[in-house]
């Protein structure tokens, strides 16, 4: 496979994209990430991933492929970002304990003229928390720049995930075998 360019600063895409042994440099603009009102939790994921695509490719050689990704979470109708502080990060976690909510990834590949998009869903559940689970969480991992204020990869997925539906890793912030799949046709 082809060197690419991953346009994410975040360690655990970075990581995925070790584990499947794909080359990669990252390079990172900093992006906007606000959104037109109207689009559904899938087109607001793939809306900011191809703004941060399109950022990198400004600067980036023809001919290479640049994959970018961001990940939301939605409870019901409402959208989580990253938590800006404990408290917020509480109150999300406090939302979120004994429900089921969507993760969903929007994934665009650009090179050249050339590009492909979509968004991976997947369906998490967790049991009741406690709020001393919580806080504990909270305290320890400091969960701020993660949408939902948490990773599944983490304590708080290990002792709190009830199950899960949909692919594991785009929990984690990439369907790293549906983005190996799309390279291949890319």
């Amino acid at each position: 496979m082809q060197k690419i360019i991953l346009a994410s600063q975040s360690p655990r895409r970075k990581q995925l994209l070790e584990w499947a042994e794909v080359p990669f440099d990252i390079v990172v603009k900093n992006t906007d990430e606000h959104y037109p009102f109207g689009l559904s939790p899938e087109e607001i994921a793939v809306y900011i991933a191809k703004n941060k695509a399109i950022a990198v490719k400004k600067e980036a050689p023809s001919g290479i492929t640049i994959l970018a990704a961001d990940t939301i979470v939605v409870l019901g109708e409402a959208i989580i970002g990253k938590p800006v502080h404990r408290e917020e990060a509480i109150s999300i976690l406090l939302a979120l304990s004994g429900q089921r909510h969507k993760v969903i990834t929007g994934v665009v590949l650009i090179k050249d003229k050339k590009e492909l998009s979509f968004a991976d869903v997947t369906e998490v559940e967790f049991h009741d928390l406690s709020i001393e689970q919580i806080e504990f969480y909270v305290d320890k991992y400091k969960p701020y720049d993660k949408a939902g204020a948490y990773a599944i990869q983490e304590w708080i997925g290990v002792v709190g995930i009830k199950c899960v539906c949909g692919d594991f890793y785009n929990v984690m912030g990439l369907p790293v075998s549906r983005v190996i799949q799309a390279l291949n046709k890319f």
